[in-house]
């Protein structure tokens, strides 16, 4: 039986944090491609796409695989839509300026061992495989609107309003940097989250002598704006940069690299995680789309009243289309047994990778705006952005079952 009181805590780090740079740039390389694909009037299920980045004090390093992408994409471009995300984040420091930081663009042609083992037509495959072996997991509860996990949820709406905050120059907030962290310790009773017992910010300032209790008196505000009426007490504890200060951060105080972020990514720790970053990477590739499909239909399992609490795994081998297996939890608070969830979904979504593409309509420039604030839990955009968070699937679930 499930614990029923307990404390669970999950962190989230903002756009700026020096590895959230870097799921930036490389979602921005991908978004590139299709964009410039589509405007060239080429193919975009054709687009394949791998990139890394890593930055540092004043330097940008983008590496990576790519194939079938319009020329009009050059080293120069990519600099450009780097330097853009740069500004866009708020990096105007000595040590990281996106003027005049040196970025190195270091991609080159995919392997045509690996495009022969995920294009379609090849002598071992008639239709599109996966772009790598690997399991991914989708997860869903009724803890929050969006059916997310609170302490993951809340994480992270209290470090993007700050960066709304920040970026609109509101009052004190425009002393604020790009870089910073939140945690949130939140006390379940009954099985459901009531309050938060810890609240950490650490947040950077770009105003050198401001005090631990001078950044509290910024944010505090914004934090409990962020938390549900009465969830924070008397009691509550409160770290607001416990160092004391915070003023020099991003990639010039500590090194960035794509994909390090995986848990902040997804569901902060309340449930499992495949491995695999998202960011960087095209929909081919099963990590990504694999893991938004995942999420996509364990939330419209619990959309549909079939259960509270949903984690689905699916799992996949290079080059071969159809998941290898299956498997749905809904930790005892399923209306039908799991195994006749499991042998729904595979009917009711084509679960190959051209049919999640499909299905969630991933070939376009969608990707720079997960790259901060979490994969899930978020609005679905009208120009298909965050397509994986619609519930649209639940009646058809609820149907077949």
């Amino acid at each position: 039986m499930a614990r029923q009181s307990f404390l669970f805590t999950s962190e989230s780090v903002s756009e700026g944090h020096p590895d959230k740079v870097c799921d930036r740039i490389s979602d921005e390389v991908v978004d590139a491609f299709y964009r410039e694909s589509l405007s060239a009037g080429l193919d975009p299920w054709a687009i394949r796409a791998a990139c890394e980045t890593m930055a540092t004090t004043q330097r940008v390093i983008i590496a990576g695989e790519y194939s079938n992408t319009p020329k009009s994409v050059t080293v120069a471009m990519i600099q450009d839509v780097a330097r853009k995300a740069i500004r866009d984040i708020g990096y105007e420091q000595d040590g990281f300026h996106w003027a005049n930081a040196n970025i190195e663009v270091l991609l080159h042609g995919q392997s045509a061992d690996i495009a022969a083992g995920v294009d379609a037509k090849q002598p071992t495959n008639q239709e599109e495989g996966a772009g790598d072996q690997g399991i991914m997991f989708g997860y869903a509860c009724r803890e929050t609107p969006e059916l997310m996990p609170a302490p993951i949820y809340y994480s992270h709406k209290i470090l993007e309003d700050l960066a709304h905050a920040r970026k609109a120059k509101n009052g004190d907030a425009a002393k604020l940097g790009p870089d910073s962290k939140s945690q949130v310790t939140v006390r379940y009773e009954g099985g459901k989250p009531v309050g938060v017992t810890q609240i950490v910010v650490s947040h950077q300032h770009i105003v050198e002598d401001l005090s631990s209790k001078q950044v509290r008196d910024i944010v505090e505000p914004y934090v409990r704006s962020a938390l549900p009426d009465g969830w924070i007490s008397k009691d509550t504890v409160w770290h607001i940069n416990p160092t004391g200060k915070f003023f020099v951060g991003g990639p010039d105080g500590d090194c960035g690299l794509t994909g390090r972020k995986i848990i902040v990514d997804t569901y902060g720790g309340a449930a499992p995680h495949g491995g695999g970053a998202f960011s960087g990477k095209d929909p081919t590739k099963v990590d990504r789309s694999a893991a938004y499909a995942a999420r996509y239909l364990a939330k419209n399992v619990v959309a549909s009243g079939l259960a509270d609490r949903c984690t689905i795994q699916l799992s996949y081998a290079i080059g071969v289309a159809k998941p290898l297996s299956i498997y749905v939890d809904t930790h005892g608070t399923g209306k039908v047994d799991e195994a006749v969830i499991e042998a729904v979904l595979g009917n009711v979504m084509d679960l190959t990778p051209r049919g999640i593409r499909k299905t969630l309509d991933l070939n376009k420039p969608i990707y720079a705006r997960t790259s901060a604030y979490g994969h899930f839990g978020r609005k679905p955009d009208a120009d298909g952005g965050f397509s994986w968070e619609k519930t649209d699937l639940a009646d058809a679930i609820k149907k077949a079952v």
